[in-house]
């Protein structure tokens, strides 16, 4: 055996992504060697300043093939998988990146002997009409089956300074007369920010949750999807109506949109499906201690978040006048 005073390393799948980013920044400020393992190498260069000299690199990985896949995990001690998409494109659909791709990483690990820490989502479920979820809970599952010692975590709708979410609505407002509200709005979201679900996950790489546990990660608040768009609204400094649309319709926009060429659809049939269901944490991982909470983590709360980056969409920046 050879001994090495090196730190550990830990090979991060999505890297350069929303979630990853920040994964990344909180391992880096640990101390850890960080590989980043993403598509395009060239397109993650920006994470270098957050570790010192060396201790971030990066590899070509590509959760569809399970070479690069290996070599990403080769000498790892620790793997994080936080790929993720929310619309399939081309090849990468739902279940080549988040259900199979997911037990490429894990078979990798375990062959490695290295430990794992699965990024889900709230509402994985094998019998949900979304692709998305069945896809989220097949990952889960060969997680679970390949290395039962593996920490899954499960965020709500993830906030921060470059979300898809509030940033979506944010510049609608800037040129819709109206914003929309999907089944009237009613749906529930329990929203978290970025930077705990990232101190979860570098908790987890040290070693500080229990092996196998699923946690279910939200925010101190749970807004409907109407008092998001409020929010949104609120802190951008706008004033918009809301049109209230039906699922069925909304399905039929989001099926026409997803299928045009060469865009990113501002919504999908599937993400229609995903809206129909709540997504907080469950009164069972409250019970048993799988919350941010019960880590001793106070969450972040999004009137505190949120002013800090929807500034850019006021109509005169940081400084128009707020009501």
């Amino acid at each position: 055996m050879t001994l090495s005073n090196l730190p550990p390393l830990v090979t991060v799948f999505g890297g350069s992504g929303f979630v990853g980013r920040y994964i990344v920044r909180a391992l880096a400020k640990r101390g850890y060697r960080i590989r980043v393992a993403v598509r395009r190498p060239d397109l993650a260069f920006f994470l270098q300043p957050l570790g010192n000299v060396g201790q971030i690199t990066f590899m070509q990985a590509n959760l569809r093939y399970e070479d690069s896949v290996r070599l990403a995990v080769e000498d790892a001690d620790h793997v994080v998988n936080c790929v993720g998409i929310l619309f399939e494109s081309g090849k990468n659909g739902f279940d080549a990146v988040q259900a199979k791709g997911a037990r490429l990483v894990a078979e990798a690990a375990r062959d490695q002997g290295a430990s794992l820490t699965q990024i889900s989502a709230i509402g994985a479920d094998k019998d949900s009409k979304s692709d998305y979820a069945r896809s989220k809970a097949a990952a889960e599952a060969s997680v679970q089956e390949i290395m039962p010692d593996a920490v899954i975590l499960r965020p709500s709708i993830v906030f921060g300074p470059e979300d898809d979410f509030f940033n979506k609505f944010a510049k609608m407002a800037q040129i819709a007369p109206a914003l929309p509200l999907i089944g009237g709005g009613k749906t529930k979201f329990q929203p978290v920010y970025v930077g705990d679900v990232a101190e979860v996950a570098a908790r987890s790489v040290e070693g500080k949750l229990t092996k196998g546990a699923i946690y279910e990660l939200g925010g101190r608040d749970v807004l409907s999807f109407e008092d998001c768009l409020r929010k949104v609204l609120k802190f951008t400094g706008r004033k918009r109506g809301f049109v209230s649309i039906p699922f069925g319709v909304a399905s039929m926009m989001g099926g026409i949109a997803g299928s045009l060429p060469l865009i990113t659809p501002p919504l999908t049939a599937d993400q229609v499906k995903l809206l129909k269901k709540d997504n907080v944490v469950s009164a069972e991982a409250v019970s048993e201690g799988r919350t941010l909470e019960a880590l001793g983590i106070t969450p972040v709360q999004v009137d505190v978040m949120l002013p800090t980056y929807l500034v850019q969409y006021r109509p005169h920046g940081q400084f128009s006048r707020m009501a």
